[in-house]
């Protein structure tokens, strides 16, 4: 059976666009960059080949990765998802216990997770820890990093 991949529409999005460029910009260029290469000779020390080869790699490989998951995506449409409790898709705001920070985060798909602008994956420690549980309700999460206390504060669903 093919696990599907839990995926908000916006991540979905994302993804078909950078597949896209990687198909219609960058193959092109980097199949320009070995044709240019290859016209400088002897191959075997030709760095720029070897250059250019290695990124088609890395291109070929990430277009398989998106196609991938793009194919195995269980699309969750959060503007039908509402309640109290922390589920996928939820925008969770929470109030580390130690140091009053405030932080929000929004539970995403593996896929489309990125730390930087508030979104983690529903695979994380502090997802699993946040999921099932409701506003005022006090979490501990075991990361790598060690543990940490946080008040959930505020549950939405955008």
């Amino acid at each position: 059976m093919v696990e599907k991949v839990p995926m908000t529409a916006s991540g979905f999005a994302a993804l078909e666009v950078e597949l896209k460029e990687r198909q219609t910009v960058h193959r092109p260029r980097i199949i320009e960059q070995i044709a240019e290469a290859r016209s400088h000779g002897d191959l075997s020390e030709n760095a720029e080949y070897h250059a250019a080869k290695e990124e088609q790699s890395h291109n070929e490989g990430r277009i398989s990765e998106i196609e991938d998951k793009l194919a195995r995506a269980d699309i969750i449409d959060i503007s039908k998802l509402s309640g109290d409790t922390i589920k996928f898709g939820a925008t969770v705001t929470l109030i580390d216990e130690d140091t009053e920070k405030k932080t929000v985060w929004q539970i995403v798909g593996e896929p489309e997770a990125d730390a930087k602008n508030g979104r983690i994956s529903i695979t994380s420690p502090l997802a699993r820890a946040l999921i099932g549980k409701s506003k005022g309700t006090s979490v501990e999460v075991v990361a790598p990093g060690g543990s940490k206390a946080y008040e959930i504060t505020k549950v939405e669903w955008r």
